[in-house]
């Protein structure tokens, strides 16, 4: 299973650039209501965000991707490795978008990669 590793890690990789891309999309459309009256402006605000068509092309590959992975790899060893994007999108918030990163967000992230290396050890 671990011969898939690279396959795995593609789809997560893929799911965590679609987040970043649509927190960057957000950021530059900004706070919004959900309001009727603002359903029009809004949806084409997000329609035509560059960063968000990119974030929503990334989310289908990572989809197509992880259809090859589930039709390769048990499910009980794949799903569990998606926890490495919370480790991505954790750190590029941080890094990118100055989000803050307490102690405990950082313990977080290392509980996760000893999670993440006790499953692949069983592959």
């Amino acid at each position: 299973m671990t011969k898939y590793l690279p396959l795995i890690i593609s789809g997560v990789m893929l799911n965590a650039a679609a987040q970043l891309a649509l927190k960057q999309g957000m950021r530059n459309i900004g706070y919004f209501e959900f309001r009727l009256e603002n359903c029009q402006q809004i949806f084409w605000a997000i329609a035509t965000s560059p960063s968000i068509i990119t974030g929503l092309f990334c989310y289908v590959i990572s989809v197509t991707v992880w259809l090859l992975v589930l039709s390769r790899v048990e499910v009980s060893f794949a799903y569990p490795l998606l926890s490495i994007g919370y480790i991505v999108t954790a750190v590029a918030g941080w890094r990118f978008f100055d989000e803050s990163m307490s102690l405990t967000r950082w313990g977080g992230i290392i509980v996760i990669c000893i999670g993440v290396w006790l499953i692949t050890r069983t592959g």
